[in-house]
């Protein structure tokens, strides 16, 4: 009996895919990686940058952090976490800023979870909410920097009475009481989907809540993997809010119990990256490219073949999973490039970077000549 409802659930998963790929027309159609037309050439004109997560073994502050940018001949740096400055007082990140500025960086601001109730929230080290939103509002003003990234938690937030829901309702007021001083300081908070929070539309629905005046989004195309969404379906829908990306790819492939999805290098996994970027010039005009590599170490199991995974999704909307199921159906378990370093953790993380950033040069016509 319980063969019988396993297949016949794969057979639903299976025609569910096949009639999302011939019935996609008009914006859908375009924002298809599955597209059987063309990519568009992208146009030159997107900032790109890169997230200090992405090199984070090497333990570099601030300063350090800005020459590497710079060397690297990006547009933009995402500080995303608040422990790479030496102190949080106005003048010392003023000097971060002026640094950043004489070498032609962009700086953005972050920080970790700004939500009470979530499991990734820290209140031992930064005290109530609030407050920990306030300090990064008064840290990117100082920098000079107009982008505050952020996020609400991970996908254990998902479980429990009331799911993610009830945790969505605390971050809204956490961003409502701030509203004054983010407005006065002219710092955007970036809320990023992040680590199978939130989906698309759910966040969508949090910023809305709280106030897209001082309220926007960082839109990060690798965790949208680990929330059924197909990247094109995560870009649609938060493009017009973000402000932040945390760019990487994603290799996606057909298990047993529903799909796995583990993060690569640009270029390497399932996302037509020209696609990618002309609609996210389109949708996103104002964000830069900003790079968060997190490559071969972390794999999301989606089980969505088992019942009990549909209890952290709820409310998931049928038409977007269907282009979900399509990207795995397309995909084949990854196996590591050649050439990438082992067993040294710095060594990869850089060589990881590095050659996303270089194909984001040479392949879409990014970053500084």
């Amino acid at each position: 009996m319980e063969r019988t409802k396993y297949s016949s659930r794969r057979e639903f998963l299976s025609r569910v895919s096949t009639a999302s790929l011939l019935a996609g027309s008009g914006a859908a159609a375009i924002s298809s990686p599955l597209s059987a037309l063309a990519s568009p050439e992208p146009r030159r004109k997107t900032r790109l940058g890169l997230d200090n997560f992405s090199i984070r073994a090497f333990g570099w502050k601030a300063p350090k952090l800005i020459e590497y940018a710079a060397s690297q001949k990006v547009d933009t740096l995402l500080l995303s976490d608040l422990n790479v400055y030496e102190s949080h007082e106005a003048d010392y990140l003023g000097k971060i800023g002026a640094q950043a500025k004489a070498a032609g960086i962009e700086l953005q601001a972050g920080t970790g979870s700004i939500c009470p109730t979530s499991n990734s929230y820290k209140e031992k080290r930064w005290g109530k909410a609030e407050d920990h939103a306030r300090l990064l509002i008064r840290t990117a003003k100082s920098l000079g920097a107009n982008v505050a990234r952020c996020y609400l938690g991970n996908r254990r937030d998902r479980d429990g009475d009331g799911g993610i829901y009830r945790h969505i309702e605390e971050t809204v007021k956490v961003c409502k009481a701030v509203k004054s001083e983010a407005e006065d300081s002219g710092v955007k908070l970036a809320i990023e989907n992040h680590a199978g929070d939130m989906q698309a539309w759910e966040l969508v629905e949090l910023i809305e809540a709280a106030g897209k005046s001082f309220v926007g989004a960082t839109i990060d195309s690798g965790n949208a993997t680990w929330t059924l969404e197909d990247p094109m379906v995560n870009l649609d829908l938060l493009g017009p809010y973000a402000v932040s990306a945390g760019i990487r790819d994603t290799m996606i492939w057909e298990t047993d119990k529903g799909a796995t999805a583990m993060w690569a290098n640009v270029g390497q996994g399932l996302t037509d990256w020209k696609a990618y970027l002309a609609r996210f010039q389109v949708v996103a005009p104002k964000a830069p490219f900003v790079l968060e590599i997190i490559s071969y170490r972390w794999a999301g199991q989606m089980n969505y073949l088992e019942q009990d995974f549909w209890k952290r999704f709820p409310k998931a909307r049928a038409h977007e999973f269907a282009r979900y199921v399509a990207l795995a159906k397309r995909g084949k378990p990854y196996t590591l490039p050649a050439g990438r370093p082992k067993e040294d953790e710095k060594a990869q993380q850089r060589f990881d970077l590095e050659q996303s950033l270089a194909y984001c040069r040479e392949e879409l016509g990014l970053g500084k000549a």
